[in-house]
């Protein structure tokens, strides 16, 4: 390929990114507040979370991206562009997924953590940031890292809009080339590139994480021990 061509592939590698980044920061957001809301104690706040999650894990990502991008500005009277479109559809998807992971963490930590908790008057709040989600978050990031992968290959879906993300500067490079097997072999390492950093990030994050849980550091005092009281009772020290 010439260089003009590359430059347009590192375009495309450039815009899947940003795409990928933003993306992910809007379902990382929406995965921890639905999620946490799954557990709250009012039954609407579960009911209302639990209805988010079912709607859009059962819509398919690239009708949301349809109707993000070509029902809602009829509808509002106002259009995005097709950055924030594709950020808006994918984030908010791939978050009804992130929700379960969170929920299903913040459930699997050990009931007598909520119960010391309780025992210690702390409030729903502070229960959920002291005690729970510092024991849950590291179990989440496994199930996240491959939900980031999904994430990233579901970025290809924007290009239906014209976006110049990676496949669909590949797919214009296809058609000036009339060369599929080789543009698209370049495309599949690129995204396997970028997948593999993306695993290797967040492993290292996981083990950060858990090395931090599992210190468990020494409270300081500065007062001195007593020394244990005597008595004397009928002359015999006790």
């Amino acid at each position: 390929m010439t260089s003009g061509l590359w430059e347009l592939v590192l375009h495309g590698v450039w815009v899947t990114i940003q795409l990928l980044v933003l993306s992910s920061l809007l379902a990382t957001a929406v995965s921890f507040v639905v999620g946490v809301a799954r557990t709250h104690r009012l039954w609407i706040v579960r009911f209302l979370a639990g209805f988010y999650t079912e709607v859009f894990r059962g819509t398919s990502a690239l009708v949301m991206i349809f109707w993000v991008f070509f029902v809602l500005p009829p509808a509002f009277g106002w259009q995005l562009v097709p950055l924030w479109a594709g950020t808006l559809a994918l984030g908010l998807t791939y978050g009804a997924y992130g929700s379960e992971i969170v929920r299903g963490a913040i459930a699997a930590v050990d009931p007598a953590q909520r119960e010391g908790g309780i025992a210690l008057s702390f409030t729903p709040w502070q229960r959920m940031k002291l005690i729970l989600l510092p024991q849950a978050v590291p179990e989440m990031i496994p199930p996240f890292s491959n939900l980031l992968i999904e994430l990233l290959k579901g970025t290809a879906l924007v290009s239906i809009m014209g976006m110049g993300d990676l496949a669909f500067s590949g797919n214009l490079i296809r058609l000036a080339l009339q060369e599929s097997a080789e543009i698209y072999t370049y495309i599949l390492i690129i995204y396997f590139v970028i997948a593999f950093l993306l695993t290797r990030i967040m492993r290292g994050l996981e083990k950060k994480l858990k090395a931090g849980v599992g210190r468990t550091p020494t409270p300081k005092t500065d007062v001195e021990p007593k020394p244990a009281e005597t008595t004397n009772v009928g002359g015999a020290v006790r």
